[in-house]
């Protein structure tokens, strides 16, 4: 049997607040390096007045307040073995710092999910940043987060 139509629209919402979390906490990422602004500054301002909104400053599905802030402070916590994680599995030679600021921040968010909320699927996880990064780039960028988000996948969930 079928969900309810209301059970499917919760869900839904719940998807979009979840999605919309991730998509600000890729941007306070992004706005910390850009800007050396600190964790808490950076996620106050999105708090007060960014979240919520697209990449285009248009109002979307509200944003999870608290899953927002939790990847944004668990990547700042755990960034040494979240990059560690990235730099495994970069060719050689390559450092994180050469990437792109905003991949840097989906991968670094995405790795973040990947270690802490082991009860959702990798597939979740990783279907959720390589649409952020299709948000963000147009060409091979998308390919390069999917494959790399995948690689360290199987090294954190073997």
């Amino acid at each position: 049997m079928s969900n309810s139509p209301a059970a499917d629209a919760e869900r839904n919402l719940l998807a979009a607040r979840r999605a919309g979390a991730r998509l600000a906490a890729v941007q306070a990422l992004y706005q910390m390096e850009q800007t050396e602004q600190s964790v808490r500054s950076v996620i106050a301002d999105f708090l007060e007045d960014r979240l919520g909104l697209n990449d285009e400053g248009e109002p979307v599905e509200e944003a999870d307040p608290d899953i927002f802030k939790t990847i944004v402070n668990g990547v700042v916590e755990r960034q040494e073995t979240i990059d560690a994680a990235i730099m495994k599995r970069l060719a050689s030679g390559w450092k994180i710092e050469r990437l792109d600021a905003t991949s840097r921040a989906i991968l670094r968010a995405g790795v973040y999910e990947l270690i802490a909320e082991i009860g959702l699927p990798s597939q979740i996880i990783l279907d959720e940043y390589v649409s952020i990064a299709h948000a963000f780039f147009e060409g091979a960028e998308p390919k390069f987060i999917n494959g790399l988000l995948d690689a360290v996948s199987r090294d954190i969930r073997a």
